[in-house]
């Protein structure tokens, strides 16, 4: 008899505690499934450039891998010499590669010869230097130089800016008004009268600048500088957001 009276209290027990945990997941599902409106907002905003930032690469060959080295080295020197003396600060100069490798020669394959292994013929080296230029109007004559002393690879330019976040902060708010006029269109042509702002989130694969089609054509004297265009640069944001729907 006490036997069985303990296991209906015991059974009466898991139940309740059963609907006490089903509860909060109840209400959970309950709360996710309310009517919402999600929108998603982009907003852009274009800037012109204040900053360059250019790739001069050095390439020396020579029999020896000495020699190579000795004059890549001195072509380089040149280089950087040039670009202190246009005020081209340290912290704006960085080398970004460099290597030395083999050049082979790989002889006619003749079953016939003793050995048909390729052999070493010379050296390449490679010197990379990244620099910074905060004034455009020296980009195009800074390339014309830097081809003169010994530059006979690369010259990628890159246009930036360097402090993009105001830019950045007018797109958010331009995606975030985006959005929100997307969320009253839809919510006036359902019917239904938009709540309040359930979630919100920024949706930015990343914050390099877009460069743009038009462009500008920097100050430089054409005759002896390489002409450059700066454009401008397009940062962009998405956000997604989430509304109410007021019942």
């Amino acid at each position: 008899m006490l036997n069985t009276l303990n296991l209906s209290r015991v059974f009466y027990l898991c139940v309740a505690l059963t609907t006490l945990v089903a509860y909060p997941a109840a209400s959970a599902q309950q709360l996710s499934a309310e009517p919402r409106i999600k929108v998603k907002g982009e907003g852009s905003v274009s800037i012109a450039p204040d900053m360059a930032v250019l790739a001069l690469t050095v390439t020396r060959g020579d029999k020896t891998a000495r020699a190579a080295l000795d004059a890549n080295s001195q072509a380089m020197a040149e280089i950087l010499k040039a670009m202190r003396e246009r005020g081209i600060a340290e912290k704006d100069m960085q080398t970004s590669n460099f290597s030395i490798k083999p050049k082979y020669h790989y002889p006619k394959r003749d079953s016939n010869a003793q050995d048909n292994a390729p052999k070493i013929v010379g050296y390449t080296v490679r010197n990379s230097l990244t620099v910074r230029v905060r004034d455009l109007k020296a980009v195009g004559s800074i390339l014309d130089q830097s081809v003169t002393l010994g530059v006979n690879e690369g010259g990628k330019i890159t246009f930036i800016n360097n402090d993009p976040y105001s830019a950045l902060a007018e797109a958010r708010i331009i995606a975030v008004q985006h959005a929100v006029a997307k969320a009253k269109t839809l919510a006036e042509a359902a019917g239904v009268v938009l709540g309040k702002i359930l979630e919100i989130s920024e949706h930015s694969s990343s914050n390099l600048p877009v460069p743009m089609a038009r462009a500008r054509m920097t100050d430089t004297l054409y005759d002896t500088s390489v002409p450059v265009a700066s454009g401008e640069n397009s940062y962009r944001v998405s956000v997604s957001m989430s509304f109410e729907i007021e019942q």
